[in-house]
């Protein structure tokens, strides 16, 4: 994999960050809740730092690349910069609480890793977000400016590939084997949550979506309650539509990014995941400004109907970082 020639500040500057401290306070709200329920997949603190050899790249840091942003230290150990550097990174991993994972490269040792990512000298940071490497900085930095490129790199994650990180779990062993394994209290929106599913059930998409919406209310980052809202919103919106006309609209208008939107629906109604995943990522590749962003937030929410450890879903963020940049 051959790194993109990008600075980080061109990456913001594509993903054209909104409202980035909403989505600081979303992702945050999803994080707590994934923890009170119970922890399911949470890591330790320990292991938010890897090391990362040739042998396990693919696995450590191109798959983790889909669900949290890698930061990837390499290093020496004659190198004297890099002893000042790698610390600090070591402990900004652990107190940005899972927002991005930090893998450690000696590049002694993994002198091919080296020339694919053009090191010309070390220490050099680099980022691999959805599959996409992009460089951070070279040599030594201040930790003022390693925070303020750290934020601007989650803020990219979270906006454009919906990366909100690990569940981090203090008590969790490294390995992520909980110490201590105990029954969940059923959560107060048990109610509620039952009554939307119901609801689905019985074909009320309407009261469904209300149901879960009212959950989402009051605890934004529920996640029962965004998937079931994410599946009630797809069949309503499919809902009494004529599938011969949207399909025959989308065949005539390629650009059209509406047509393209209510096609993809229809795919993945019909079980054609993929079919509305790639639709939509040839559609981003061929428009620009707001009908790109609204097919990008469109595949985000699909994303969320199929799951987000889904191999397909893992697949399509890779496809749709390439398309992005």
């Amino acid at each position: 994999m051959q790194p993109r020639n990008m600075s980080m500040s061109g990456v913001v500057d594509l993903a054209a960050v909104k409202a980035a401290q909403e989505a600081k306070a979303k992702a945050e709200q999803a994080r707590a809740e994934a923890a009170r329920q119970g922890g399911g997949g949470a890591v330790s603190p320990a292991d938010l730092v890897i090391d990362v050899d040739e042998s396990s790249f693919e696995r450590d840091v191109l798959q983790r690349s889909t669900e949290v942003p890698v930061v990837i230290d390499f290093w020496a150990e004659w190198c004297e910069p890099c002893k000042q550097l790698s610390p600090v990174l070591e402990r900004l991993a652990v107190e940005y609480d899972g927002r991005f994972l930090l893998a450690k490269i000696d590049v002694d040792a993994n002198q091919m890793l080296m020339q694919q990512f053009g090191i010309q000298g070390i220490p050099a940071v680099f980022a691999v977000v959805a599959g996409q490497a992009l460089p951070l900085f070279q040599g030594a930095a201040g930790e003022a400016q390693i925070r303020q490129t750290l934020d601007q790199l989650v803020q990219v994650a979270e906006q454009r590939f919906g990366l909100t990180g690990l569940t981090v779990d203090p008590d969790a062993e490294p390995g992520g084997g909980d110490r201590e394994a105990a029954a969940a209290p059923a959560g107060p929106y048990d109610a509620l949550l039952e009554a939307a599913v119901q609801a689905l059930d019985s074909g009320d998409l309407a009261g469904a979506v209300q149901a879960y919406r009212n959950v989402l209310a009051d605890d934004p980052g529920n996640p029962e309650a965004k998937l079931g809202l994410a599946q009630a919103e797809l069949l309503q919106r499919v809902q009494g539509v004529d599938p011969q006309q949207v399909r025959k609209e989308a065949a005539e208008k390629p650009q059209d990014a509406a047509a393209q939107i209510a096609a993809a629906d229809l795919d993945l109604v019909g079980g054609h995941v993929e079919d509305a995943f790639g639709r939509l990522i040839d559609t981003v590749a061929r428009t620009a400004g707001d009908d790109r962003d609204a097919v990008r937030v469109r595949l985000l929410e699909l994303f969320e109907v199929v799951g987000a450890d889904d191999p397909r879903v893992i697949a399509a963020r890779r496809a749709l970082a390439r398309a992005l940049f």
